[in-house]
């Protein structure tokens, strides 16, 4: 299962960065990435390599189509799954308020930290107040997206994954003794 799964995010990256990348959103005058969104469900449903795997994949995927140097996406991806990851046995994983809120953080923090570790490797920035309304709207887009792309996902996985077969502990085929021998 955790293979199939690793399978389904990574293409789900894939498609997540080329659909931003071919069809700009030209009436919120910024893009919502959904990469974030996918580190977060990747954190509650991989393991620690398939994290690093769509860490890794998914921020070359966005860096390569975008304006960003090549790698600066990877850390901020590996670190916001990374945190998540460490305490997922206490996160309510089913409940679509917590993939919200997960989902609102994560789109958050991933910016933020994408833009402090291009201002110190001294690049030059173009911030201003649309950075701010772009920073809003990527991550209440993030947020929405998160419960989404967790039901698209458990979806995928009843319908690609293997059955669960339920055995009783009754045989019908089984003999009974009663008396004595």
């Amino acid at each position: 299962m955790t293979k199939l799964r690793l399978i389904l995010v990574l293409v789900a990256a894939f498609l997540a960065v080329f659909w931003e990348a071919a069809f700009p959103s030209r009436w919120l005058w910024t893009q919502i990435d959904l990469l974030p969104a996918l580190m977060v469900y990747a954190s509650l449903s991989l393991n620690l390599p398939g994290l690093v795997a769509l860490a890794v994949c998914g921020g070359l995927f966005f860096d390569s189509l975008s304006a960003n140097p090549l790698g600066v996406s990877v850390l901020p991806l590996f670190i916001i799954g990374f945190l998540i990851f460490v305490r997922r046995e206490l996160i309510l994983r089913d409940q679509p308020y917590a993939q919200f809120f997960l989902g609102l953080a994560g789109s958050a923090v991933a910016p933020l930290l994408t833009v402090l570790l291009l201002l110190t490797t001294g690049h030059q920035l173009l911030l201003g107040w649309g950075s701010l309304w772009q920073w809003l709207v990527m991550s209440l887009g993030g947020a929405v997206a998160t419960p989404i792309i967790f039901f698209v996902f458990d979806w995928c996985e009843r319908v690609f994954g293997p059955t669960r077969v339920t055995e009783t502990s009754f045989r019908p085929d089984r003999e009974i003794r009663r008396g004595r021998n």
